[in-house]
């Protein structure tokens, strides 16, 4: 996998206009990812957000040092101010060229810095998604951040000691879908889901 530098800025000010569009009465709403609803997607966005600025500027510590997975992630009250703030300070970490040289840690793995440029890139593509479908609003992420993530994401699929997607499981998509639904499939999304009711 070849990564190059890229804006982050463009998808996080898309992330972050979906969170904009929250209303209350939807935090409790199912997302694509099965263990989240959309407050914990919320929560866990900023979490990662605050982790890979960290890890683009080499700081690390607690927030890079915590795998993702360690406990339901939980939303804090000031989430409509905070998780703007932290979207933007990611993009401007990953401005950097240092950020996408040398070795960094996120999650508590040590990866290469353009290595983890992809996976901020994957992360924030595919919750991207996750959000918009679970508010129901279309969603064209940014295209160098997609083009990134798919990157990363057919590398990591063909990686034998993966055992298939970041996500899930690989879910077969035709040989005409789009980018899109092709980066989903690859992370173990299916392109179709739709809340249910």
């Amino acid at each position: 996998m070849t990564t190059t530098m890229i804006d982050l800025g463009p998808q996080t000010r898309l992330v972050a206009e979906l969170a904009r569009a929250v209303a209350d009465e939807q935090l409790a709403a199912p997302t694509p990812c099965p263990e989240y609803a959309v407050r914990e997607l919320l929560a866990h966005l900023h979490g990662l957000s605050v982790a890979f600025r960290d890890a683009a500027r080499k700081d690390l510590g607690p927030t890079t040092d915590t795998s993702p997975g360690a406990a339901l992630p939980i939303l804090d009250p000031g989430w409509r101010a905070e998780l703007p703030k932290a979207l933007d300070e990611l993009a401007d970490a990953w401005r950097d060229p240092a950020a996408w040289t040398g070795m960094t840690r996120a999650g508590g793995v040590d990866l290469p810095g353009a290595v983890g440029g992809a996976v901020v890139a994957d992360e924030l593509v595919v919750h991207g998604w996750d959000l918009a479908r679970a508010l129901g609003h279309r969603y064209t992420p940014d295209p160098a951040a997609l083009d990134a993530a798919r990157s990363f994401l057919l590398a990591a699929a063909q990686d034998p000691g993966r055992g298939g997607g970041i996500f899930g499981p690989v879910v077969p998509t035709p040989e005409d879908a789009s980018p899109l639904d092709r980066a989903l499939g690859l992370s173990g999304r299916d392109p179709g889901w739709r809340p249910a009711g």
